[in-house]
């Protein structure tokens, strides 16, 4: 039923008002690419001004909103601080304006959550002993340690290393990297990433949260493991060590700790420091990955042993998702919600780059989602009658610490999981300029993958899976959160084939960006930033909301998902 109301949406030729397909994609003007053609009637439910309403999103209002809050004012938004609040207030108002009501904690427009700064202070080398031996490596070149537990002193004494592998279980891959051996006590050295050689185990060249950094330390915590060491590689981490260093120094942020496991310590170490490690233990790391390439594996303990202790600081300090809500216009739907997600946290202020600059402002990362959440909801609000469903627009919160604010929001929704018909979320836009593609970072997981697939056909645009599948950018940005409770999911990103630009001049772009600005001071506002492509994007969300709002029938996970059983059980649970 689904797929047939979307091909009833979708029969007409044109998105873009007065432009063929080639006009369309190759416009220099994307703000007079406002979605139009009789398409609108049914992607807004018979409303006709939807063309009008698409006219709302514009480089210039989404500019706007991107050069004020990664402004140095506002301190790189780090979750808790001055700019956080400046920017929750900020944001709130712009909601307002547009006339959007208050979707928080009693009325107002944000979901407080209680957040716990854990700030290590990392000694300056760290030592491993053997045979009467001992090897030192050095912090911040070498290796980068956090804490793990919430308390004044994290500290690990004589404890063995044990290389695990991909430190991974999944039964449902029959993959278990750790046999049932005692681990309790030892620290676990293990590899990134997940087995990729093979596209039917594991998600092959796609990462999956199993590759995640935060499944390994909770994986090692669940053996009983003090400490957890994963070793960096750029291709295995999809961004170089210096994002390790930048992300994972100062001061982060968690939810307060329940009865979960934790590890002691967390740490990272460079492919080199880690090569140099494995054989002081007497062994060879290309022979140990080799081994853990295979079911069979077993944990292997390296005979040396170390102890490390960090004094530790912490900080409760209290953040929040900025909430605004339009509700629908169906009084049976309208209980029934589509979230826009964004997040409108960074990095704070942290260490220094060459230039003395210590803001990390991040202005793509993520100032450019907010600015297209919002500039969707500006159009939806423009709207002379809401759609049928329910359209929240959730700012999110610390989701730079791990997904934090989306998490806190799943875990506390403000509308039953099994009444989110979709979670569609912004990270990051398209400073570039058009192109003649789109990436849908979920793309063969869901029925939503019908309804992008023909309105980016419309625009005259190609939709790709994920061009960068061994990222795990599905497992890394808020859209996760909201699968794991069942919500379809989508996450749109920049495509990398660029209108009037050379073949592969989009990637060099990406790569670049992820090199050198990524988690940087230097992801700044740039006046050279073109927005024709961000509008593109930006449409194409809007379009795709309005089509789950107004459709008879909730999206649903593709039979055999991983989230297809958890949307059962949501579903379930709003029928009884």
């Amino acid at each position: 039923m689904y797929r047939q109301h979307a091909l009833g949406i979708l029969t007409l030729s044109l998105i873009l008002a007065g432009c063929g397909r080639e006009e369309a994609a190759g416009s220099a003007d994307a703000e007079s690419e406002a979605a139009g053609s009789p398409v609108a009637l049914e992607l807004a439910g018979g409303n006709s001004s939807a063309e009008d309403a698409a006219r709302e999103i514009t480089g210039d209002y989404m500019r706007a909103i991107i050069v004020e809050i990664s402004d140095d004012s506002y301190e790189g938004r780090g979750p808790g601080s001055v700019g956080d609040v400046k920017a929750r207030q900020y944001l709130a108002d712009q909601l307002a304006a547009l006339g959007l009501e208050p979707g928080g904690d009693d009325g107002s427009w944000e979901q407080s959550f209680d957040l716990v700064g854990v700030s290590a202070t990392q000694p300056p080398t760290w030592s491993f002993a053997g045979e009467g031996t001992e090897l030192t490596l050095a912090q911040w070149d070498e290796f980068i340690v956090s804490s793990g537990v919430q308390s004044d002193r994290a500290e690990v004494t004589d404890a063995e290393l044990v290389f695990v592998g991909y430190g991974i279980q999944a039964p449902e891959y029959d993959w278990d990297d750790y046999k049932g051996v005692d681990l309790t006590g030892k620290i676990l050295v293990m590899m990134n990433n997940d087995p990729d050689w093979d596209p039917d185990l594991f998600g092959g060249e796609t990462r999956l949260w199993y590759g995640r950094w935060d499944y390994k330390y909770l994986s090692a915590a669940r053996q009983g493991a003090v400490g957890a060491i994963i070793i960096h590689t750029q291709p295995s981490a999809g961004y170089p060590f210096q994002v390790v260093q930048t992300s994972w120094s100062g001061e982060g942020f968690e939810l307060p700790a329940g009865d979960e496991p934790r590890n002691q310590i967390q740490a990272w170490v460079t492919e080199d420091a880690a090569r140099e490690l494995i054989a002081f233990a007497g062994h060879d790391l290309d022979e140990l990955r080799e081994a853990a390439y295979n079911r069979d594996f077993e944990p292997v303990p390296l005979g040396i042993t170390t102890s490390i202790g960090l004094d530790v600081s912490i900080n409760r300090v209290q953040t929040a998702n900025v909430l605004g809500l339009i509700p629908g216009s169906d009084p049976e739907l309208s209980d029934e919600v589509v979230i826009y997600t964004a997040h409108h946290d960074h990095l704070g202020i942290g260490t220094p780059n060459e230039n003395g600059d210590a803001i990390y402002n991040g202005a793509m990362d993520n100032a450019s989602g907010v600015a297209q959440t919002l500039a969707i909801a500006r159009a939806i609000q423009a709207l002379p009658e809401a759609p049928r469903r329910s359209i929240l627009v959730a700012l999110v919160g610390a989701e730079e610490q791990g997904l934090l604010g989306s998490k806190w929001y799943a875990e506390n929704p403000t509308f039953d999981p099994g009444r989110i018909a979709a979670n569609l979320n912004y990270d990051g836009g398209n400073i570039w300029g058009h192109t003649h593609d789109v990436t849908f970072i979920g793309l063969g997981k869901s029925s939503i993958d019908e309804l992008v697939t023909m309105i980016a056909d419309e625009q005259g645009r190609v939709v790709n899976p994920d061009q960068f599948a061994d990222r795990g950018y599905f497992y890394r940005s808020d859209q996760f959160s909201f699968a794991k409770i069942g919500v379809p999911a989508m996450y749109l990103d920049t495509g990398v084939d660029f209108v009037d630009r050379p073949e592969g001049w989009g990637r060099e772009q990406v790569d670049h960006y992820t090199d050198v600005n990524y988690h940087q001071p230097t992801d700044e506002y740039d006046d050279s930033w073109n927005f024709d492509g961000m509008v593109s994007d930006a449409l194409l969300g809007y379009w795709t909301g309005l089509a789950i709002a107004n459709a008879d029938e909730m999206p649903q996970w593709n039979p055999g998902d991983e989230f297809e059983g958890a949307r059962l059980e949501a579903l379930e649970a709003v029928a009884e």
